[in-house]
């Protein structure tokens, strides 16, 4: 097949989309006992078929389901694994970034207190629903977090010595229940799956690295391992298994918690990671250049994020031209692919713009596609 044929497709996006107003309402009365939860699944199964139906008719090939059951776009798989728990651990800060000023707040912690396992394939009946959905419209695709976010979340200090006196051990068993998630998810005829990285983004910034060296991490080869261990989670998949990797330097509410060029992890990653392709955030000067893109291989794909999920105002067709143009000359054309720098709606609470432009946003997506590939 050429590369359109499968994805990523030339026009994609990242996967979370705003949560509409009746689910939000409904998620709340949940949470206060109003409705059972029967009835949120149903005003979600609501808020999804409307929402898959809205990607298509943007001319989308690919549909999420805009990540509407969770709260996060990582936690919320993480702890369903086994031998990991929540943690009250309110020590960990997080401190984005916007325009405005600066968001600190308490991140949600986790502990390694018994062996890393797989009990169940993680967002089965999710996909399962969002597969049926999509019928033969758009490809459906599934996003979860990398492996890596597991370790980057906590580090070292987040195992139980007595489970994990080793690291290398704790490793084994994550990439071994990342394998059993893969070949679940494929039973459940996934073909399009995403692993969300932030952690090999956040590695660019040196201040991201001096604070995983303060806590006692190899900062310096840590995207190594990372790398490593996806590449043995994804070793056993199938040939028809797509898989790609979306990376960015945080997306909360508008805002971002690490900058700089993807020149730190480059080499190592476009060149060994064994996905199909890179979604990639370049939609400021935040992101650096597109030089380190020189390092992608033949028949890896790289998906431009160059459209901001961050604010609501349109982009200009011909700036994402010249864009993808200044891009083609570190990778070829027919290996570029272009899409949002990240999701809507990382967290529940969503970025700083509406519905509709983010439709529009889409929508952009699709016809600058069309325009520059046909």
């Amino acid at each position: 097949m050429s590369p359109t044929e499968v994805p990523p497709f030339r026009a994609d996006h990242v996967g979370s989309l705003l949560r509409p107003a009746a689910l939000l309402a409904a998620r709340d009365d949940h949470a206060a006992g109003r409705i059972s939860a029967e009835e949120l699944r149903s005003a979600e199964d609501t808020a999804i078929r409307e929402v898959v139906a809205m990607q298509a008719e943007a001319g989308l090939r690919s549909a999420t389901d805009g990540e509407f059951r969770r709260t996060s776009w990582h936690m919320d798989f993480i702890y369903r694994l086994g031998g990991i728990g929540r943690s009250d651990d309110e020590s960990i800060k997080v401190r984005f970034e916007n325009p405005d000023g600066v968001i600190e707040f308490s991140s949600a912690a986790l502990h390694v207190d018994g062996p890393v396992r797989l009990t169940e394939t993680v967002f089965a009946d999710d996909f399962t629903f969002l597969r049926e959905v999509a019928g033969d419209a758009v490809t459906p695709k599934l996003t979860i977090p990398s492996p890596s976010m597991v370790h980057y979340r906590g580090g070292p200090a987040a195992l139980d010595p007595t489970v994990y006196p080793d690291e290398d051990l704790f490793w084994a068993d994550l990439s071994e229940a990342y394998a059993e998630q893969v070949a679940g998810v494929y039973q459940l005829g996934c073909r399009y799956l995403q692993l969300d990285d932030t952690s090999l983004a956040y590695l660019n910034d040196p201040n991201q690295r001096a604070q995983l060296a303060a806590r006692g991490d190899d900062a310096e080869h840590q995207h190594l391992r990372y790398i490593r261990q996806i590449n043995t989670a994804l070793a056993g998949r199938p040939d028809d298994l797509r898989v790609t990797t979306h990376m960015c330097r945080g997306n909360f509410r508008s805002s971002w918690a690490a900058e700089g060029g993807y020149d730190f992890v480059a080499e190592a990653l476009f060149s060994e990671l064994a996905v199909d392709g890179f979604f990639l955030e370049y939609d400021d000067p935040r992101s650096g250049s597109f030089a380190p893109l020189r390092f992608v291989p033949p028949g890896k794909m790289v998906v431009l994020g160059l459209v901001t999920t961050k604010r609501g105002e349109l982009e200009s067709k011909d700036e994402l031209k010249r864009r993808i143009d200044e891009a083609s000359k570190y990778v070829p054309l027919e290996q570029l692919c272009l899409s949002p720098q990240c999701g809507f709606s990382s967290t529940v609470e969503g970025n700083v713009l509406t519905h509709d432009e983010q439709v529009a946003k889409l929508a952009l997506i699709v016809e600058v596609a069309s325009e520059v590939w046909g």
